[in-house]
């Protein structure tokens, strides 16, 4: 089935229950229903008033976009009415808008301007363009890839190789897929990110909630792995210990081992590393940390079978993991102390834990073209609505606390939301309310955090752990918490990338060392000079700080790599390595454009950023930008060796 049958395609009405459907119709999101509505009848007063929706508020979903009942009820009952009428064989009247067409439809749909480049992305969305996904030349047979990790970024890479008829392999280190969910287990642990866009455009899915918790993404990524038969290239329990480029013979030699622990050694044509960046534990050195008698533990290592019930537990760490673990504890322990020797910004989070109906999803599995718009919100809403309000306005007043006038009424606004849940908890608004900058650091989502912090058996403690004393921990402000667990919610070494093994490129040069050990670079964050046939996913400046889905830049970059092998086979060439002026261009516009955002506001500090200041996680590109940058690789841009 081609991307495109998967837009428009017909079902079979015999084969549905209608009757589910059109609950789901009278349930669904009417900001999506118009724009289903206007391609299945050609009808323009559906893009006109009085049928234009209010703009949606923060991240919640407008799924009555401001109309009131009757109008509401108008809509659903023409959506329900054209969509019989498609299932009995009436065509779409709009099957392949124009890109302008698309940029209105989505801007009515958000009521706010969308910009021009989005038009060809929205087509991509809709099956009626392509992002070059596949070479356009065959790529040799022979041709033999080591993909290092079995995350959402190795299944990514396995599948589309194995589309292309490529020789390859996954290594894993862990005993099964999924990664990032594989590992982080601890209670409460799931995305910020609406699953409806984090999840793979080719593999869509029926989630049960709005935003997936860690066992429903895990079932999700094996499944996938499983469907797209990785199983029989895949080898688990296997850790990379070395690789090493070897310039006669044109090959990556790979040192691993194995679950028996006997150490092999394997060559291939390409590494591909997709380790990801949110994989090495960061875990504090806090003197005394020995003498602690109970379990202690970073959330990444939870152990199995934990029992929480009438245990006193302190939880190193307010950021996203720690929000998510508190709230999600708080009511089974005896006493939760909170160490947050920083503040976050957490928004309004209207759909955490919230159920997906069962007729809703039965529509969005249903009517692709429903799908694929409610995606298309989605991707608008939580990609790059705000990515113009985080840019510095050098003539902005207030410098200490806000950085442009869009910036200041997000701060308002997130301001009174704080003190409207802490309720009769005033007294914790100077502990909890952050001193930058909004969106200084990745915005957290409030899953009941402010509101656990009022609990009458948590307490914070805004300083950090200084040392440990037995089962006493003891603050930087000198006060003293018993406790009886201990958990680091202390996050990852992000700017110490590809560094769970030893990469070694032409003439011996580690990676480590021309990264600096945390300053790493990459061109389009995926290939550095002196690394030939080396490709990393999810590489430095790659991850989305304002916000997004990571998986749609996993699927960008995958296609990007595959487009640079095909760009190396038209050469008829052996090897293909970035240039080394076009690799220094890239990062200064790099740095340049991060000089002018938010993360590197006077004041902020963020995972973002390496031991130098220099932001090295995540990209300063809007999405549209980067979707253009990874089309198609220019031949231009790399050296071809025979």
């Amino acid at each position: 089935m081609s991307v495109q049958d998967t837009a428009i395609r017909t079902p079979v009405k015999a084969e549905l229950d209608l009757k589910l459907l059109c609950e789901g119709v009278s349930a669904g999101n009417i900001p999506t229903l118009l724009c289903v509505l206007y391609q299945l009848t050609g009808e323009e007063r559906w893009l006109q008033a009085p049928y234009l929706p209010s703009r949606s508020r923060g991240l919640d979903d407008n799924d009555e976009g401001g109309f009131d009942p009757a109008l509401q009820q108008e809509i659903r009952n023409a959506a329900k009415a054209a969509i019989l009428a498609w299932l009995d064989g009436r065509p779409v009247a709009v099957p392949k808008p124009s890109n302008e067409t698309l940029i209105r439809m989505l801007s009515v749909s958000m009521n706010e301007p969308v910009p021009d480049d989005y038009g060809e992305i929205i087509a991509e969305e809709l099956g009626l363009a392509r992002h070059r996904m596949a070479p356009q030349v065959p790529l040799p047979k022979d041709m033999k890839v080591l993909i290092v990790g079995a995350g959402v970024s190795g299944i990514c890479a396995g599948i589309n190789l194995d589309k292309l008829g490529v020789d390859f392999e996954i290594v894993e280190k862990n005993n099964d897929y999924g990664g990032t969910w594989w590992e982080n287990r601890y209670p409460g642990a799931g995305v910020d990110t609406p699953n409806h866009i984090y999840s793979f455009s080719f593999h869509p899915n029926d989630w049960s909630q709005y935003f997936a918790l860690q066992d429903e993404l895990l079932t999700y990524f094996r499944s996938v792995a499983e469907n797209h038969g990785l199983r029989p290239h895949t080898r688990f329990g296997t850790r990379v210990n070395d690789a090493s480029w070897h310039e006669d013979a044109r090959k990556w030699v790979v040192r691993m081992v194995g679950p028996d622990g006997n150490e092999v050694s394997r060559e291939y044509d390409f590494l591909l590393s997709a380790v990801g960046v949110l994989n090495i534990p960061q875990t504090p050195q806090v003197p005394g940390a020995d003498s602690f008698p109970g379990p202690a533990f970073h959330t990444a290592r939870w152990p199995e079978g934990l029992n929480l019930k009438g245990k006193r537990v302190a939880l190193i760490g307010n950021g996203a993991s720690g929000m998510q673990v508190a709230p999600a504890i708080a009511d089974e322990v005896e006493q939760l102390t909170i160490f947050a020797r920083s503040k976050q910004w957490a928004a309004p989070f209207p759909q955490f834990r919230k159920k997906v109906p069962e007729a809703v999803r039965y529509l969005l599995m249903s009517i692709p073209l429903y799908q694929k718009w409610y995606r298309i919100r989605q991707f608008w809403i939580f990609n790059d609505r705000i990515h113009g309000s985080l840019q510095k306005d050098p003539d902005w007043p207030s410098k200490d606390r806000s950085l442009n006038a869009i910036n200041e009424g997000h701060r308002r606004a997130f301001t009174q939301y704080v003190k409207d849940e802490l309720g009769d908890r005033q007294d914790l608004l100077d502990q909890v309310l952050p001193d930058y900058p909004p969106y200084g650091k990745r915005i957290l989502l409030d899953n009941g955090w402010y509101r656990t912090l009022r609990k009458p058996n948590v307490s914070l403690v805004p300083s950090r752990l200084a040392r440990i004393d037995g089962e006493w921990l003891v603050a930087q402000d000198g006060t003293r918490h018993r406790a009886d667990i201990l958990v680091y919610a202390t996050g990852f070494k992000a700017a110490e990338m590809q560094s769970s093994y030893t990469i070694r490129g032409r003439d011996g040069q580690l990676l480590s060392d021309v990264w600096e050990t945390d300053n790493p670079r990459a061109y389009i964050g995926a290939t550095v000079p002196g690394f030939p046939n080396f490709f990393c996913i999810l590489g430095p400046n790659v991850g989305l700080g304002h916000g997004g889905s990571m998986i749609k830049a996993i699927e960008l970059q995958t296609s990007y790599i595959l487009s640079v092998l095909a760009r190396m086979v038209e050469h008829d060439a052996m090897t293909v390595e970035v240039r080394q002026d076009v690799f220094e261009d890239y990062n200064r516009r790099i740095d340049e454009a991060h000089d002018r955002m938010v993360w590197t506001h006077e004041g902020t500090e963020n995972w973002y950023r390496n031991s130098r200041g220099r932001v090295v996680a995540i990209t300063p590109w809007r999405n549209d930008y980067f979707w253009h940058l990874t089309r198609d690789a220019n031949a231009q841009d790399f050296v071809f060796g025979d």
